[in-house]
């Protein structure tokens, strides 16, 4: 990457869509109609030349913008809407008069995905190291790599190639970061941590920090007991905004592939997360804990340490666990238990007051 007055020279290749163009920040790029359907394998009903250089919600769409059709109730919008082309399903039949150019597809809200995380790519694809980067002698940067302004990349850290390092991104001593993977700006991520290829890491996330562990003494006060473990990532893990994952007393702290964790989340020492697991925001995991693969677990869920949790498994939102729990259960509460049973004694639960006034007249007749 070139970076000479304000502008970035970029070159993508995505699919069989291969772009090459020189922007300022806030230019837009473009593409036409026939361009969009050569990529997710679509049909063009109308002009191929119309162009595209931004995308839009069916019923805010406007001149350029390419929009797309899922939800049936949203159908009246397509002969309104001022978008420059829509994404539909093979089964669409239109009732009037449509001015949009249609790219038909087998399934169109697949399709727009897939186009969105193109355009993403393409929007944020920067190469090169920007001057103000601080950059060791010993750092190994790999090729169409991006570092940018303000970020400083430690001894013997090694990036992998087409990695993107944001702006005043910290990555300490010994990091080693795979292919493909962004690291957003302002994250943190201390000496001796690996992360994987294809992981995506946002905003403030700190991944490295001490684990909380300290010996109490015999004078009411508390000795830290050194932290000298890592975090690894594997391949294609999503962390979100704030989330802290904290370095293993020994050994590591790790997230298996596939993992995606939502904002604002703590990982504390040595837990262990298995593949595919998601995780959902203000959720906190204790010291230790292993979590399964293909796990679902909820907002605001509190998980002690030294705890196993079997794979498959499903935790409700805001519930507390406190004991292990088995492959495949799905369980709500605090302290949490069988969703089934949990359902049942909710229902009692609200009647309780009905039923205490109840014994309270039961008394008073036998009393009577």
């Amino acid at each position: 990457m070139k970076f000479l007055n304000g502008q970035f020279e970029v070159c993508s290749i995505s699919s069989d869509l291969t772009i090459k163009t020189t922007f300022a920040h806030n230019q837009k790029m473009e593409f036409s109609a026939s361009q969009i359907a050569d990529l997710i394998g679509g049909k063009i009903e109308g002009n191929p030349e119309t162009r595209i250089n931004n995308v839009s919600k069916i019923e805010e769409g406007q001149p350029g913008t390419l929009s797309f059709l899922a939800n049936p109730k949203y159908t009246p919008y397509i002969y309104s809407t001022l978008a420059s082309a829509v994404i539909v399903g093979d089964d669409f039949i239109a009732e009037q008069a449509i001015s949009a150019t249609l790219i038909r597809v087998s399934d169109s809200y697949k399709a727009f995905a897939t186009l969105l995380d193109v355009y993403s790519k393409l929007k944020s694809n920067k190469t090169g190291i920007e001057p103000s980067a601080v950059i060791a002698s010993s750092a190994k940067i790999g090729d169409n790599a991006y570092i940018g302004g303000l970020a400083y990349i430690g001894e013997n850290v090694q990036i992998g190639k087409g990695s993107k390092i944001h702006p005043q991104v910290f990555v300490g001593d010994n990091v080693k970061i795979g292919e493909d993977t962004v690291v957003h700006s302002g994250t943190r991520i201390y000496a001796d941590c690996v992360i994987g290829s294809h992981c995506l890491i946002h905003s403030g996330t700190v991944i490295g920090g001490d684990g909380f562990g300290f010996a109490p003494n015999s004078d009411n006060n508390y000795s830290k007991v050194p932290q000298i473990g890592n975090v690894i990532l594997e391949d294609y893990v999503e962390i979100g905004a704030n989330t802290t994952i904290d370095r293993a007393t020994l050994g590591s702290t790790i997230i298996r592939r596939g993992v995606k964790l939502d904002n604002l989340i703590q990982v504390a020492h040595n837990v262990e997360i298995g593949e595919n697991t998601v995780i959902a925001a203000q959720t906190g995991v204790a010291g230790s804990t292993k979590i399964g693969k293909n796990c679902m677990i909820g907002g605001q869920v509190g998980i002690v340490g030294h705890l196993t949790i079997g794979n498959d498994v499903k935790i409700a939102a805001q519930s507390g666990i406190g004991t292990n729990i088995k492959d495949g259960e799905i369980v709500q509460g605090s302290p949490a238990f069988a969703v089934g049973d949990y359902r049942r004694s909710y229902v009692v639960f609200t009647k309780l007051p009905e039923l205490y006034k109840k014994i309270n007249e039961l008394e008073k007749a036998l009393k009577g």
